[in-house]
Order: structure tokens, then sequence, then C-alpha cells
């Protein structure tokens, strides 16, 4: 799935959601209806709506041949006890997991770029390096321990700071400043998979998300159900 580029991003009409901070994508996901109702749909009806809601968010950039060849159907889980009370969350609700190992999606994750699609031009502008060596692709799938490092100058959260008649030389020695960008504020937090570190700009991959009791490590505004139904479609319709 890609999305048509003559369709706005964040319509307001449709109401997909985004992987992005714009304050359209916010609104939509205000108002979108957490478990719709699809009791007059069949049951692939119900899959493919599923489908097509949750990849909306998770991967619109991606092309169904490309997200299919990452597709697993056997979904990782730790089987941990916290305090021995919680139930497991369905692990369904880690069906995209293997997408978070994308170079694009660290990016955004890492909160170093307002989009999945400002990210994706990070990368291909050459702006990131792993392990110290440029890689200017977005679809690169990092393994455990890599360190991804994101040029400070392009990072659109970090300012000089700037005062009338300052010397040019002793404001490009300044430290940079985080300058939030309106309507973040919901999404500036770190996956559990990652350990970032904002002084350097880096952030180290630590492992695959996984899914536990009580909590399930990919950030997602959609419910585990509907996870579950695009789960099946996909394990169905498997090539």
């Amino acid at each position: 799935m890609v999305r048509n580029s003559k369709i706005p991003a964040y319509s307001l009409r449709r109401q997909m959601l985004r992987m992005s901070w714009n304050k359209y994508n916010l609104y939509n996901l205000a108002q979108r209806i957490r478990i719709p109702n699809n009791s007059n749909k069949t049951l692939y009806q119900q899959k493919w709506a599923a489908k097509k809601d949750t990849r909306s968010y998770h991967g619109d950039q991606i092309t169904e041949r490309q997200w299919q060849s990452m597709f697993k159907p056997r979904l990782p889980t730790a089987n941990t006890k916290v305090g021995g009370v919680e139930p497991h969350p369905p692990v369904f609700s880690l069906t995209f997991a293997e997408m978070e190992r994308r170079l694009d999606f660290i990016v955004f994750r890492s909160n170093f770029a307002p989009s999945i699609y400002a990210a994706r031009q990070l990368v291909g502008h050459g702006k990131v390096t792993v392990n110290g060596k440029a890689m200017p692709y977005p679809s690169h799938r990092v393994t455990d321990g890599d360190i991804i490092h994101v040029d400070p100058k392009s990072i659109s959260t970090l300012k000089k700071p700037t005062a009338e008649g300052e010397n040019p030389e002793s404001v490009s020695k300044t430290p940079m400043e985080f300058t939030p960008k309106p309507f973040s504020q919901p999404f500036l937090f770190v996956p559990d998979y990652l350990e970032v570190n904002y002084n350097t700009c880096s952030t180290c991959f630590l492992r695959s998300p996984i899914s536990r009791p009580g909590k399930t490590e990919i950030p997602s505004p959609f419910p585990p159900q509907m996870h579950a139904l695009a789960y099946e479609f996909y394990a169905r319709n498997r090539r």
C-alpha cells in the first residue's frame, strides 16, 4: 500500500492516521472512533478494513510487496511476569514489528524528525549514518546493537540561539537548544527497544519490539483487535 500522492496525507475527510506530528493528523486522531462498529460487514471486509487502517499508520510509504517480504507469521513475545497480575496483551499488536527495524522508522521514533516522511527525506539526503557509515537508504533494516546518528543541523527541533548584535563566531560555538514543534507533545516519547542519546543525536537499536504482560512496545493508535484482523488478512493471503 502506497499513498496516492494526489490525495492529501492528512485529509480531514478520510481521517487516515499517519506517523506525524502534524496538527491535522492530531485532529484526525482525536476524532477517530477507536474501535469502529463493523457489525454490518463480513469477516473479510473487517480484515481488509483493519489492514487498510493499520497500514495507513504503519508504513503507508511502503508498497504491499515490500511489506509482505518483511511480514513474519511468528510474532515475538516475552512470557515474563510483571507482578503476576496483569494479563498478557494480544501478541497480534506486534504484527508490524519488523518495520521498526527500518532506518526511517528509527529516526522518527527517536524524535529526530516530525514525520515519517521527513525521516525518509533525512535518510535519503545522507544526514543519517549507521555505525559511522553513511546510509542513504530509508528501507535499510538495522541489526541489534547498531548505532544510528543524525546530523544535528538537520534536526528541525534543534535551533541555534540568536541574539541581535552577537558575534557570529560565538553563536556557532553555542550549543543548540531544543525547540519543540507545536502539537508534538503527545509523540515525544521513546519506545523501550531504542536507547536515544540526545546529547550526541544518536540512537542504539537494542532489540526487536516484544509483547509482555501489561505492555506492548510498538506505539500504535489502534487497539490489538484491529492488529489481529490485519494479521489474519496477511497470514491468510501470504504469498
